[in-house]
């Protein structure tokens, strides 16, 4: 018994030793599952993260990162988030990066290859940065955040283990010129690389106590005083208060939001930790294979599954607004449609705007448009969001408010940073406005980046052949779409109800327009400025078959005030029978409250305008 016990032992030795390379495969395998899932799940938050980003391949576009310190991250950082605009390119770059992170800090901090997956954690934690912001990314400031950590650290470890390899005489010359190099570079990443230079001297049994006493408190002395130093002599535009933050997001707004910031901080223990020398009876006892085999196991399905699901943001609605807003930009309508049927919550604002748009430009809207689940769900964050960043700048343009539009992509441009998606609009803004020498210099702009230039080079054609806006069909709408006055004023950020409000004055006799007045009268509910809209509608589409949601509103407002003469007018069945049936139904439920009624009253009537007049309130929102 004794000897087939000493045989398992040494069985499971030679397995260990076999095994000892298989983390290299679980970490390519993690790499890959973390691949497949933000291609499968995050392929529209990615795309739109590109659109919010700028790298401009010019010489004055480095030097403007370059004036801040940590301005080679936020270069770096541009350059590879436009590679997301095809999604699996930017994927494929960033698990690179991470895979390069791990074999940087394996050899800075000496890990062995059978404590591989340890690496993970951070590869964790930083995929948890990126997958947690939400709405945050139409808020931040921090240009290249995707990749600003990732490369930051990735530096950082090369770093250290520089550090780790050039010989003890010159390991404090080589700290100093860490901290003046990487600093500027670096930022706040470069500091944190200093700092893990000082506290690894203590792992140095080579080099005298003193000797890495005094590396210690070099590298602890510098990265406090460098920042300060380079603050008075370099970076004096930049708050005192920020120094030490150099390239690290600011999560601020109203208040500041402190849940943000906790990977950030898990990812300095993480690597403070790594500065402790290992106790030499854990090292004996790693040497046993159940422990080895439970740490890879824990550290694996444990800390990555925890991670994910405790950091990575998931919200019904803003997955929706996200492919909805990657069809709109395709001119995708029957897309954005689809992406509207059968939602499983009650939808945001933006969803409702973003369905109304697409069935309008369908031609469909009067028909359809009760057809989706309606609603004002407030977002799914702890911010308050303004519509005009979400979706308002592109609703203004689309119906034809340019002002607004190209108000709202200076303002945010000057606010966050200039980004490919204010540049696009505000250079059709400028063609429709007939200012060719602004759309040349966004034109100008855009051809300098990487995929963006051709569809510069193609608005490029109107500026010296504008009729051929008419020959474009999208163009032309917005063209049609621009006899509503087209002020500036304040919209006080309640883009959908300043829209309905500046249609409902429109007066023309052009039915495409004409419609969009009949439309704002029914999201009003006004029904002494329905009559006028819905007769001018009736004259001029005559002969044709009203849309059922306007008869609906007739055969409504008829009723209601019987101040008109509907009786000759010819409503469809359908739209007579809901009618006596939606009030059949409200008198055996009177008493209740329009909440408790809603059940009851969808299934049958929510597709009707009888249920929006009744039972949707409060849907003026922002």
């Amino acid at each position: 018994m004794q000897n087939y016990l000493y045989l398992c032992i040494a069985k499971l030795k030679t397995m260990t030793e076999k095994l000892k390379f298989f983390p290299i495969g679980l970490v390519v395998v993690a790499l890959g599952v973390v691949a497949w899932c933000m291609l499968h799940y995050e392929e529209n938050l990615l795309w739109k993260v590109q659109e919010l980003n700028l790298f401009l391949d010019t010489p004055l576009f480095f030097k403007q990162q370059m004036v801040v310190p940590g301005g080679m991250l936020t270069y770096l950082g541009t350059f590879f988030t436009e590679f997301f605009y095809h999604a699996w390119q930017g994927v494929l770059l960033l698990c690179a990066w991470w895979g390069l992170l791990v074999w940087l800090s394996s050899k800075a901090f000496r890990v062995p290859v059978k404590w591989l997956t340890l690496l993970l954690v951070p590869v964790v934690l930083l995929l948890a940065t990126n997958m947690e912001l939400g709405y945050w990314i139409y808020y931040l400031k921090l240009r290249g955040y995707y990749f600003v950590a990732t490369i930051g650290l990735t530096l950082a470890m090369a770093a250290v283990w520089g550090f780790r390899c050039v010989p003890s005489k010159v390991r404090v010359a080589y700290v100093v010129v860490s901290a003046l190099v990487l600093y500027p570079l670096l930022g706040a990443y470069g500091l944190l690389a200093v700092v893990l230079m000082g506290l690894l001297s203590w792992q140095h049994q080579e080099m005298s106590i003193l000797h890495r006493g005094i590396n210690c408190v070099v590298a602890l002395l510098l990265a406090w005083l460098v920042p300060k130093g380079y603050y008075w002599l370099v970076y004096y535009q930049t708050s005192i208060d920020d120094i030490y933050m150099a390239a690290l997001p600011v999560f601020e707004m109203d208040k500041t939001y402190m849940q943000y910031y906790v990977p950030f901080v898990l990812l300095g223990v993480f690597y403070l930790l790594l500065c402790l020398p290992v106790p030499a009876a854990f090292k004996k006892k790693a040497d046993n294979i159940v422990i080895w085999a439970t740490c890879q196991v824990l550290l694996l399905v444990g800390g990555m599954t925890y991670g994910v699901k405790q950091f990575w943001y998931r919200d019904y609605n803003f997955e929706k607004e996200l492919e909805m807003r990657h069809a709109l930009e395709q001119e995708d309508w029957e897309g954005m449609v689809r992406a509207a049927v059968d939602l499983q919550d009650e939808p945001t604002r933006a969803i409702v705007l973003m369905k109304n748009l697409a069935l309008f430009r369908l031609g469909r809207q009067g028909d359809e448009m009760y057809h989706y689940r309606t609603g004002s769900k407030p977002y799914n964050t702890p911010l308050k969001p303004n519509m005009t960043q979400i979706v308002g700048r592109v609703i203004y343009y689309q119906y034809g408010q340019l002002n607004y539009c190209y108000r709202w992509c200076l303002e945010d441009g000057v606010e966050y940073g200039w980004r490919a998606e204010y540049l696009k609009y505000m250079t059709r803004c400028a063609l429709l406005n007939e200012e060719y020498a602004v759309a040349a210099k966004y034109i100008g702009l855009l051809k300098h980046t990487r995929f963006h230039k051709a569809w510069a080079e193609e608005q490029e054609q109107y500026l010296k052949n504008p009729e051929k806006l008419n020959d474009d069909k999208n163009y032309a709408i917005i063209k049609r779409l621009k006899v509503a006055e087209d002020h500036l004023g304040s919209d006080k950020g309640l883009a959908e109800m300043y829209l309905m409000n500046v249609l409902l004055d429109v007066n023309t006799r052009d039915p495409l327009v004409q419609e969009l007045t009949l439309l704002s009268a029914l999201w009003q509910k006004d029904i002494g400025m329905f009559w006028p809209r819905f007769s001018n509608y009736a004259m001029l589409h005559v002969g044709e078959h009203m849309p059922k949601h306007y008869q609906e509103a007739a055969y409504l407002y008829g009723h209601l005030e019987q101040q008109v003469d509907i009786s000759h007018m010819p409503f469809d069945a359908d739209v007579v029978q809901n009618y006596e049936e939606f009030m059949q139904l409200a008198q055996r439920c009177a008493g209740m409250s329009e909440e408790q009624m809603k059940p009851i009253f969808y299934p049958k009537f929510g597709h009707t305008f009888y249920y929006e007049y009744f039972l949707i309130r409060n849907q003026k929102t922002n």
